[in-house]
């Protein structure tokens, strides 16, 4: 009776299989979580990295151990994004006083031409560099001089005067036709279109101490014409000086 109970007694699988099933459903378990977290959704892990960046972790609760004292650590968000818009509305101000300023500006210029008959020599435009003046040879200089005649103090003048209300920088442009010109004065083109430029610029500054350094002198000879070299009239259009008043959003500058 005793063997026949043992024997009965030891049937099935041994105990020791029990706990080497658990560990290996433990393993199992253990690798297909490492495979889950293998496969990221980049979306869902994007959202999270953000809000961590929007979010303080430390906010109300710097540290797990309690003080007597705390810091508060935390940082309002809603009060440095305020601030932080504060700060842009004065630039924003003064971009768009600027921008008007320019308006205005040309506005007076267009007015000054017209009622001085000057449309036909001077003109005057926005673009994307700002205002633009182009002021033809005979308006400013005998042919193949750089000094300046008497009858263009007037809308010098002019512009002298507006320039002392903004604070813009200003390029003066020298041009010339393709015709080559050889002088003691003035060896090529370059130094003519140059020189004639300088002057503009001695005059603005000497006649309504304007900062010198608002202005830049640049002389590009015969290298950029508006019209093809072809008439007597296409040549005394590409002879000018072009007044470029710089827009604060696009200002140009060159060293």
């Amino acid at each position: 009776m005793k063997r026949q109970k043992r024997e009965a007694h030891e049937k099935g699988a041994p105990k020791w299989m029990v706990t080497f099933s658990d560990l290996f459903m433990l393993v199992l378990v253990f690798f297909i979580l490492l495979f889950s977290m293998s496969q990221i959704d980049l979306v869902k892990f994007k959202a999270v990295a953000e809000s961590f960046k929007q979010v303080n972790i430390l906010d109300y609760n710097p540290s797990a151990v309690p003080f007597e004292n705390p810091t508060d650590f935390s940082v309002n968000t809603e009060s440095t994004n305020n601030q932080d818009d504060v700060s842009k509305e004065p630039e924003n101000r003064e971009t768009e006083s600027e921008t008007d300023s320019l308006q205005e500006l040309l506005v007076e210029v267009q007015i000054f031409l017209e009622e001085n008959d000057l449309e036909d020599v001077v003109v005057a435009n926005r673009t994307e560099r700002g205002i633009v003046l182009v002021l033809e040879e005979k308006v400013l200089y005998e042919t193949a001089e750089a000094r300046i005649l008497p009858i263009a103090h007037p809308f010098l003048d002019k512009v002298g005067t507006l320039l002392n209300k903004i604070p813009n920088l200003v390029k003066i442009e020298g041009h010339t036709d393709n015709r080559p010109i050889s002088t003691d004065k003035f060896p090529s083109n370059w130094e003519l279109s140059a020189a004639r430029a300088s002057s503009v610029i001695r005059y603005l500054v000497d006649s309504h101490d304007l900062d010198p350094e608002r202005f830049i002198a640049v002389g590009y000879g015969d290298t950029r014409p508006i019209v093809e070299n072809t008439s007597s009239e296409n040549y005394q259009k590409n002879r000018r000086v072009e007044i470029v008043i710089s827009d604060p959003q696009q200002e140009e500058r060159i060293d």
